[in-house]
């Protein structure tokens, strides 16, 4: 796929995709944090429900790590995998307090050394909240790269490191949210809906479902 391409495919995502945003609720980069560390292997909307009872609760590493595994268990309870993210959270919450102040570190060495949080985790948490152009590959960007063909590899590494070199520089910085957002609601995995896709003539999915 040559420069003029993708830079044509990012444009026209930006024009359908206007705010182009994380579908998690947050109102701090400390809840974004705790957020997506409970969003591995779960979906936004069922985070969501549980962060909607758990933050007006407690929101800082203080109130949190105040909970306990027990306390902060059964506000997650809900989410897949909740009791080792129980037991991350609050670690990351005592590391957070005894280490940065009870502020959420902006490197990605920093951020990777928290219990929970991953290079996907580190990447949102930087370009989500403190707005640094990083891409964070899930499912959804993974197969949406490789499908249009924007950028391929076997691994999400591989895809990321693609996509740092090939995302036209104004795009960079929301090109995390406009590949997520159009593969989780146009390039979905079973049947992608190419017949109202934006891009679809840009392209070079060999299989496309035209309805």
């Amino acid at each position: 796929m040559n420069k003029a391409k993708r830079l044509e495919i990012f444009e026209r995502l930006a024009q359908a995709i206007p705010e182009p945003e994380t579908e998690l609720n947050y109102s701090s980069p400390f809840e974004l944090l705790i957020a997506v560390i409970l969003s591995a292997q779960a979906t936004d909307k069922g985070v969501n429900k549980a962060t909607d009872k758990l933050f007006p609760i407690a929101n800082t590493p203080e109130a949190i790590f105040a909970l306990g595994e027990k306390g902060l268990k059964e506000y997650i309870k809900t989410i897949g995998l909740f009791n080792t993210k129980g037991s991350n959270v609050i670690k990351t919450c005592k590391m957070l307090m005894e280490q940065h102040n009870s502020q959420v570190p902006q490197t990605r060495e920093e951020l990777e050394a928290l219990p929970g949080v991953g290079r996907k985790t580190a990447n949102v948490v930087l370009n989500t909240a403190f707005g640094v152009p990083t891409i964070a590959v899930d499912t959804h960007i993974f197969r949406v790269s490789n499908r249009t063909k924007i950028a391929t590899g076997k691994n999400v590494l591989e895809v990321e490191k693609k996509l740092e070199k090939n995302v036209p520089t104004a795009h960079k910085l929301d090109a995390h949210h406009l590949l997520i957002l159009h593969g989780r609601y146009t390039c979905i995995a079973r049947k992608p809906r190419c017949g109202s896709c934006v891009i679809e003539d840009l392209c070079e999915f060999k299989d496309k479902t035209i309805y």
